[in-house]
C-alpha cells in the first residue's frame, strides 16, 4: 500500500502526517527552531525519517520562510524548496494555496502562494467534510481563522499583512507567546498592576499554573531557560508583576493567570466576530477547533453560542491519534488530500 505523507514546516516546529488509502496512520510534532540555522530543520528531517521512509509522495507546506534566518520571504520560500526537493527527490510537491499542489518548478514561480498559505490546506479538507464553517486553528504562535461557505474556503486575505488587519490571522499562540504581549497588566491582590514589558514569562506558564499538562506539547526553552514545573512557571509570572512568587497565594497567582488567559482569548473571540460579521454563513454553522489549543478553541465556540467539532473527528483520526491530528491540522490535510 502506498503512502501519502503531509509536511507543515514552521519556523518553531515541523509537522509531520501519514496516510494510508484515505486513513491516517501518524502524526508527529517534532521542534525545528529554524531561526537559529537550517540545521535544524535537517535534524528535524532525521528525526521525521522513520515515517517518511515508505512515503511514496510528499506534500509540503510551509510558514518557516518568516524565519528571521532569511533575509526575506521569498528567499525564505525558494531555500526551503530547494532543500526540501534534494530530501524527497521525485516525491516533493507543494501546495500553492489557492492553486493547491504544485511541482517544485511551478512552486518556484509562485513563492508568494507557497509562503504561509498552510492554514488553506486545513481549509480545504475541513470544507470536504464540513460544507458552511469556520474553522480556528489556536497553534502554539498564531490562530488562525476561516470561514468555509458551500465548501470552499472564503477568506478575505490570503497574506498575513492582510490577514492581521481582517481578523482571519490573530499573532497570539497557545504556548509560545509572551505575557507582556498579550496584556500591560493584571489583577493582584485586588489592584491593577503594570507587567513588566520583558521577555520574562510565557501563555504557556500562565495555562500550567492553570493546571494544564503541556508535558510534549510546550517543546520550546522557557523564558528563563529553567524547568517548566509549576513551581518556576509561577517565578516567571511573578516577575512580571514586579514580585518574587512567595508574596502572593497559589490562589494570587492563579486569578492573574486566569486573566492573562481571558484576555489572550478575548482576542481571538474578536478575530472570529470581525470574520463572521463578513462570511455571511449560516447562524447554525459549526466552529471545527484545530492546533494544540483545540480545546481553548471548544471555548470560543461556546462565547460564539455556536456548536464544536474536532478537526481530528473530520479527519477521521483515531487509535490515539486524535490530539496531534487537531494539532497538526495543515500537515494531516495535505497527507489526506494527496494521491
Amino acid at each position: 500500500m502506498s503512502v501519502q505523507a503531509g509536511l507543515d514546516v514552521g519556523g518553531a516546529h515541523l509537522k509531520v502526517a501519514c496516510a494510508q488509502d484515505g486513513r491516517l496512520t501518524a502524526v508527529r510534532q517534532i521542534p525545528c527552531p529554524l531561526w537559529m540555522g537550517l540545521d535544524h530543520l535537517d535534524a528535524a528531517l532525521q528525526k521525521a525519517s522513520p515515517l517518511l521512509a515508505d512515503a511514496t509522495a510528499v506534500a509540503i507546506t510551509m510558514t518557516g520562510e518568516l524565519s528571521d534566518v532569511f533575509p526575506n520571504r521569498i528567499t525564505g520560500v525558494e531555500t526551503l524548496i530547494d532543500r526540501l526537493t534534494k530530501e524527497f527527490p521525485g516525491k516533493a510537491r507543494f501546495w500553492t494555496g489557492s492553486h493547491g499542489l504544485a511541482s517544485a518548478e511551478e512552486a518556484r514561480r509562485k513563492p508568494r502562494d507557497v509562503g504561509s498559505t498552510n492554514f488553506l490546506a486545513s481549509a480545504a479538507l475541513a470544507g470536504r467534510r464540513m460544507p458552511d464553517a469556520l474553522l480556528i486553528d489556536f497553534g502554539s504562535t498564531t490562530a488562525d481563522i476561516i470561514p468555509i461557505r458551500n465548501a470552499t474556503p472564503v477568506p478575505t486575505g490570503l497574506t498575513d499583512a492582510v490577514r492581521q488587519t481582517t481578523g482571519e490571522l490573530v499573532y497570539t499562540g497557545y504556548t509560545r507567546t509572551a505575557v507582556m504581549a498579550v496584556t500591560g497588566q493584571a489583577p493582584f491582590q485586588g489592584q491593577w498592576v503594570t507587567l513588566a514589558r520583558e521577555y520574562l514569562a510565557t501563555v504557556a506558564d500562565v495555562r500550567r499554573i492553570l493546571g494544564v499538562d503541556l508535558t510534549g506539547i510546550d517543546q520550546h526553552a522557557t523564558a528563563d531557560g529553567k524547568d517548566p514545573s509549576i513551581a518556576s512557571s509561577t517565578a516567571r509570572l511573578a516577575r512580571m508583576l514586579g514580585r518574587d512568587a512567595d508574596e502572593g497565594s497559589a490562589g494570587d497567582w492563579h486569578n492573574a493567570a486566569a486573566y492573562v488567559r481571558e484576555v489572550q482569548l478575548r482576542s481571538i473571540h474578536d478575530g472570529a466576530m470581525q470574520v463572521l460579521s463578513n462570511a455571511a454563513l449560516p447562524g447554525c454553522a459549526p466552529v471545527i477547533a484545530a492546533g494544540i489549543g483545540a480545546s481553548e478553541v471548544a471555548a470560543i465556540a461556546a462565547r460564539l453560542e455556536r456548536p464544536v467539532v474536532s478537526f481530528a473527528k473530520l479527519a477521521g483520526a483515531e487509535g490515539g491519534l486524535e490530539f496531534w491530528a487537531a494539532a497538526c491540522a495543515p500537515a494531516v490535510a495535505l497527507a489526506l488530500m494527496t494521491d
